[in-house]
């Protein structure tokens, strides 16, 4: 028969954790492996990226180059067909201008108004005027015998708000 005091405990292992830091005894040294004097040595140190020890840091030789998309995109204000009934009752025109006048879009929206299919139509508008609908928005307007006018401003310069 065994005793309470011979039981362990063998649902986990305890590794030894190695104490950084303390004294020659510790298995790392009187300076716990970082040798004697310098910024590594000291607390709070912490090596930025790219930096070379007072050298000139290569990434601020390399020129700058190359090209990117993002000053070009303008933003656009996307609406899918669901959220038409929340701003507009039967038989309105949507538009840009008209969500920027009662201030549901917002100014920033040079890209203009897309529509999106998503939601089910629940009005009737008179007309949808927008720089870009979804291939699935057009349909889901053509099946309603609803008439849209898609304007056109800048190709492939769109990126939704």
């Amino acid at each position: 028969m065994t005793d309470l005091s011979k039981l362990k405990n063998s649902s986990y292992i305890r590794t030894k954790v190695q104490r950084v830091g303390r004294g020659p005894g510790s298995g790392r040294g009187k300076t716990s492996c970082r040798g004697q004097k310098g910024a590594k040595s000291r607390s709070g140190y912490k090596r930025r990226y790219g930096y070379e020890g007072g050298q000139f840091r290569l990434f601020a030789k390399l020129p700058n180059r190359g090209f990117t998309r993002g000053r070009h995109l303008r933003p656009v204000y996307t609406l899918n067909l669901g959220q038409l009934g929340r701003f507009f009752k039967d038989d309105e025109i949507v538009s840009l201008e008209i969500l920027q006048e009662r201030g549901i879009a917002p100014a920033t929206a040079i890209g203009g108004l897309k529509i999106l299919a998503k939601g089910d139509l629940k009005i009737k508008p008179k007309k949808i005027i927008a720089q870009a609908i979804s291939a699935a928005a057009i349909k889901e307007l053509e099946k309603n015998k609803i008439s849209f006018e898609i304007l056109v401003t800048h190709p492939k310069t769109v990126e939704t708000v």
